[in-house]
């Protein structure tokens, strides 16, 4: 009986480089937080600053790879056949 296996939040791709969409409630939670940080600093800060917003939208989107990487299956090529 194997007790260290990973919980996967998001699988890889069948055919490329990636992860596809999350696979477990936790994954679709870090998906919906994440779309509505962005879509909430594009209504507060976008109007005030574009500048102020791409770097906000690039620290959200360092920090969603981070998780993705995390509680994701390891990337690497694949050819369908896994």
């Amino acid at each position: 009986m194997n007790t260290n296996k990973k919980n996967i939040w998001f699988p890889a791709k069948k055919y490329g480089w990636g992860w596809r969409f999350p696979c477990a409630w936790q994954g679709w939670v870090v998906y919906a937080a994440w779309f509505a940080l962005l879509f909430c600093g594009g209504i507060f800060l976008a109007p005030r600053s574009v500048l102020l917003f791409v770097a906000y939208a690039m620290v959200l989107g360092v920090a969603f790879c981070v998780v993705v990487s995390i509680k994701g299956e390891r990337p690497r090529w694949r050819w369908g056949k896994d």
